[in-house]
């Protein structure tokens, strides 16, 4: 199973391209992410009382999936080896790239890891809710000391931040030079994290196709 699996996902990076459960990761990754950062944002200007705890049941409820999802990703990447694409060849670039994504893994971690000790802290006892219906047991912190338990909270909520600033200094970065090799480059970095597209679609293999003398597939079948 496990073979067959390998097999699958390594026939779409043996071509420079992220098989299409590592695309599903990537994208739904990232949108909870962005989801969760402006979210979490407006939470903390709302006024205190029940409209901003149940803001913050919807922040938990959306951010515990980023653990699990941070998890599952790790696993499928030890699983299916990465492509060896165009920007693999850069150097000081590659290595920069590596330690990006070892820190993106750093913040998917610290992020619910450290809102679960925040919530586990301050709440009355009973079940965070993933995804807002599965149960999730709170961390036991109830039965800490009040002071212990707000020591706690405050290390939490440093981790948080401090993980939170780390996101906002990364996408940008990352979004920044993906851009920048799809478009000053021409690697084919960002195409393979997208929807894979017939070649026939495909502007950089039409032109080599055009540069062809044996011509295109429809060109063969036109004839």
């Amino acid at each position: 199973m496990i073979e067959r699996l390998r097999e699958w996902g390594n026939s779409y990076t043996e071509r420079g391209r992220y098989s299409p459960v590592g695309i599903a990761f990537h994208w739904i990754m990232a949108a909870l992410v962005l989801f969760q950062i402006g979210w979490g944002f407006w939470t903390d200007w709302m006024m205190p009382g029940g409209d901003k705890v149940a803001a913050y049941q919807i922040h938990s409820a959306a951010g515990l999936p980023v653990l699990l999802l941070a998890m599952g990703r790790i696993i499928w990447r030890v699983l299916i080896t990465d492509p060896y694409n165009d920007a693999d060849t850069q150097g000081l670039q590659t290595k920069i790239a590596h330690w990006t994504a070892f820190l993106f893994y750093v913040a998917f971690f610290s992020l619910p890891l450290s809102g679960w000790a925040m919530w586990s802290a301050v709440a009355a006892p009973g079940p965070l809710y993933l995804a807002g219906f599965v149960p999730w047991p709170q961390l036991p912190f109830s039965q800490l000391e009040p002071q212990t338990a707000f020591i706690i909270l405050d290390i939490a909520e440093d981790l948080h931040t401090a993980s939170v600033i780390l996101l906002l200094l990364l996408i940008p970065a990352h979004v920044g030079a993906a851009l920048k090799h799809h478009f000053w480059d021409r690697h084919d970095v960002l195409r393979g994290m997208l929807p894979e597209i017939p070649d026939w679609e495909d502007d950089r293999v039409a032109g080599r196709r055009r540069q062809s003398p044996i011509g295109s597939p429809r060109e063969s079948e036109a004839g």
